[in-house]
C-alpha cells in the first residue's frame, strides 16, 4: 500500500471510530439518565484498557515477529499470581502502597523474563513453522494453567487489598464509580502512549522495525537481531503480566483467568487490524465501550448480561464485512 493511501485509510478509520463512539454516546443518552451514561462510558474505558493490556502484547509480537502467541492469556494469569506472591512475601508492617507497587513491578519483570525464556527456548526454533508456533503456544498456555491449578488449587485466590487511596468511590454526574477502575484506565493509557512512543520515536523502535523489514541488513550493521526479537517478545509478555496484576484487586487470581480474556483480545486485534498496534489500541476502546453499553442495556431490559458478549462478536462481524483487514489493517 502506498504511503499516501495508507495515511488516508488511517484517517478514515480514525473518523469512523470517532463517529462510532459518538453514536454509542447518543444511544446511551437516549436510553439512560446522565448518571448512568457517565458510569457506562467510564466502565467502557475501564474494560477497554483491560482488553488492551492483554491484546497489546499479542499485537506487538504478531505485527513485528509474525507470531500469534496464544499463550498471552497465560502470561496475564502468571502476572496476577506473581503479584500475589510478591505482595504476600514482603515483611509484616510494609505499607500497602509499597506492597502494591512491588507487586506491579515484580509481575511485569516476571512476565518479561518468562517471555524471554519462552522465545529463546521454545519459539526461536519454530519461526519458519507457523502452525507449530500456534500448537506450541496453545500447549504452553494449557500447561501453565494446569501448573497453577496444581500449586494453588482450582478455587484461586481472593482479591488483594489495594492502596487506601484507590479503595474509594467518587461521584460523576450523580453516579458512583470506583477510583481503582480509574487507576486501571490511567495505567492502560500510559502504556498505550508509552509503547507507541517507544516504537515510533526511539532508536530502539527504529531498530525493531528495521529488523522486521530486513533482518540481514540490520545484522550486517552489527546489531544482534535475535536479541532484539527476544526483547520484543519479552515486552509483549511483560505488558500482559502487568495487566494481570493490575486487574488482581478486582478479579483476584484463578486458573484460566487469562483464557477468559484471550478470546476478547483476539477479537480486538482482528477488529483493529492484525498488523496494526494503533488499530489494537483504538479497537480496545471501541470494544470496551460497546460491551459496557450492551451490558447495561441487557441488564436493564432483560435482567441478564448475555448481550455483552454477543455485542462484540456482532461488532467484529460488521467490521469484517466492511473491511476484511480490520479498521487499521493492511492487505
Amino acid at each position: 500500500m502506498r504511503p499516501t493511501l495508507r495515511v488516508n485509510v488511517f484517517r478514515q478509520s480514525l473518523i469512523v471510530s470517532g463517529l462510532f463512539v459518538l453514536g454509542l454516546l447518543v444511544v446511551n443518552l437516549a436510553v439512560f439518565k446522565p448518571s448512568t451514561v457517565a458510569v457506562v462510558m467510564l466502565s467502557g474505558l475501564y474494560q477497554g484498557m483491560l482488553f488492551f493490556l492483554i491484546a497489546a502484547g499479542m499485537s506487538i509480537v504478531f505485527g513485528l515477529l509474525d507470531v500469534l502467541n496464544l499463550a498471552q492469556g497465560a502470561f496475564f494469569m502468571l502476572g496476577a499470581y506473581a503479584g500475589f506472591a510478591i505482595y504476600g512475601a514482603l515483611p509484616a508492617g510494609t505499607p500497602i502502597e509499597a506492597r502494591f507497587l512491588a507487586a506491579l513491578l515484580g509481575a511485569a519483570v516476571t512476565g518479561g523474563l518468562a517471555g524471554a525464556l519462552m522465545e529463546v527456548g521454545l519459539l526461536r526454533p519454530l519461526y519458519a513453522r507457523p502452525v507449530y508456533q500456534i500448537v506450541m503456544t496453545l500447549g504452553l498456555s494449557t500447561a501453565l494453567n494446569e501448573m497453577v491449578r496444581a500449586i494453588y488449587g482450582p478455587a484461586g485466590l481472593v482479591p488483594i487489598e489495594e492502596p487506601p487511596a484507590l479503595a474509594t468511590t467518587f461521584t460523576v454526574l450523580g453516579g458512583q464509580f470506583e477510583t481503582y477502575r480509574v487507576f486501571i484506565i490511567v495505567v492502560g493509557a500510559a502504556l498505550m502512549l508509552g509503547i507507541s512512543l517507544l516504537l515510533q520515536r526511539t532508536r530502539l523502535g527504529i531498530i525493531i522495525r528495521a529488523g522486521v523489514q530486513d533482518s540481514e541488513m540490520v545484522q550486517a550493521l552489527g546489531i544482534n537481531v535475535r536479541r532484539i526479537f527476544t526483547l520484543v517478545f519479552a515486552l509483549g509478555t511483560a505488558v500482559a503480566a502487568l495487566g494481570g496484576m493490575t486487574a488482581a484487586p478486582f478479579l483476584g487470581a484463578y486458573p484460566g483467568m487469562g483464557t477468559d480474556f484471550l478470546l476478547v483480545a483476539i477479537i480486538v486485534i482482528v477488529i483493529g487490524g492484525m498488523s496494526s498496534y494503533e488499530g489494537t489500541a483504538v479497537a480496545s476502546l471501541l470494544v470496551g465501550l460497546t460491551r459496557a453499553t450492551a451490558e447495561q442495556i441487557s441488564l436493564q431490559y432483560f435482567n441478564t448480561p448475555i448481550l455483552a458478549s454477543v455485542s462484540i462478536l456482532l461488532f467484529m462481524v460488521a467490521v469484517l464485512l466492511v473491511r476484511p483487514t480490520g479498521l487499521f489493517g493492511r492487505e
